[in-house]
């Protein structure tokens, strides 16, 4: 079995041998051994343990509840449902910010094309209704119209 060094490790996950520590610290990595220096001999599954981590503190999960996941582990099959009801938690937060960025970004797309097409009209009132600083619903059914004939988003707006 191939033993990999904390620099090894911190090379490979980008991350630094610091946070690597810390995430030792806080018991996020029970089941790293020490040499007889006192020096942590990772393994593969150290690594892919350390992906999940990863994986998780990108998602917005806690240090805390995910080192409650990881101690869940060492429970072994007695907390299979404790490990699912979590990831199942976690999945539905995940979820529900993707849909949030989603719209944000949906948003952002639109004024992207909405300041294009102003700005080559050298003025935003194409946009607004007759005699107020308010969108005209036309423009909105004017984009919506462009994305619903093929046009993305993403190409309206660059």
């Amino acid at each position: 079995m191939k033993v990999y060094t904390i620099g090894e490790v911190s090379k490979q996950m980008g991350l630094s041998v610091e946070a690597i520590r810390y995430y030792d610290r806080e018991g996020l990595l029970p089941f790293v051994k020490r040499d007889a220096g006192g020096r942590r001999q990772f393994t593969e599954d150290n690594i892919q343990l350390m992906a999940m981590i990863m994986d998780l503190k990108r998602a917005g999960v806690p240090i805390k509840d995910i080192a409650y996941f990881v101690s869940w582990r060492l429970d072994g099959d007695d907390s299979l449902g404790e490990r699912y009801d979590f990831l199942n938690e976690q999945e539905d937060v995940l979820v529900d910010q993707i849909k949030s960025l989603q719209r944000s970004l949906a948003y952002l797309r639109f004024k992207k094309w909405y300041y294009k097409t102003a700005k080559a009209a050298g003025t935003e009132k194409i946009h607004f209704k007759s005699g107020t600083n308010q969108v005209a619903s036309a423009t909105y059914a004017e984009y919506q119209h462009l994305l619903d004939s093929g046009h993305t988003a993403e190409e309206l707006g660059n």
